[in-house]
């Protein structure tokens, strides 16, 4: 039975997880071999497929990981007692934040997800899918209400925030000129502008 922890005490799976996301970053998932994950994270083969099953499964839980993150919180959000206005603005900076705060697993997941096996793929998806029905909901609570207008169909709206926060890897740099929260601000703001009612304009 592998240790599941190292000399530091860090897990063993946390280990692995750091290893391949560092290696995916910095040159790809294809070109980086089980063997150079298993070196960088100081483990043997015998540890990551213990632990993983295969590289797929590392692939996966790099942005399985944040994703899960990005649920809870996304639950949490929107089930708090504001007004809807302050719930999905919420959310809508939350999820930018979290994935600026994991743009590696987000620039390796979106470069590499067709490297996923197909049935890892639908689980994916599947994951992803449940988020944005989630955060769709919010708006449309907001559109019943009379909150938002609804000139523009919901599923548009969140594919118009997600499109951007999906771009974030492409340009974001944390030396740049705007923070995490700030540029969750804009976005959020953006958002709540695009789903303002043409008499509050």
């Amino acid at each position: 039975m592998p240790r599941t922890t190292d000399g530091d005490g860090t897990p063993v799976p946390q280990r692995l997880l750091a290893a391949a996301t560092r290696l995916f970053a910095e040159q790809g998932y294809d070109r980086t071999s089980v063997q150079e994950i298993v070196e960088a994270a100081g483990v043997t083969k015998g540890a990551l497929y213990h632990y993983f099953g295969s590289k797929d499964d590392l692939l996966h839980e790099v942005y399985a990981r944040v994703l899960r993150v990005q649920q809870e919180r996304l639950d949490v959000l929107a089930n708090a007692d504001e007004p809807i206005e302050k719930r999905l603005r919420a959310a809508a900076a939350d999820v930018v934040v979290t994935t600026i705060e994991n743009l590696d697993d987000a620039m390796i997941f979106f470069r590499s997800m067709h490297h996923l096996s197909p049935e890892k793929n639908k689980q994916v998806r599947a994951e992803r899918r449940k988020y944005h029905e989630r955060f769709r909901a919010l708006v449309e609570e907001g559109q019943e209400a009379g909150v938002f207008s609804k000139a523009t169909p919901a599923d548009l709206v969140v594919d118009y925030h997600f499109g951007s926060v999906h771009h974030l890897s492409t340009w974001y740099r944390p030396d740049g000129p705007m923070g995490p929260q700030e540029v969750a601000d804009h976005l959020a703001d953006l958002l709540l502008r695009a789903l303002r009612p043409e008499s509050a304009s």
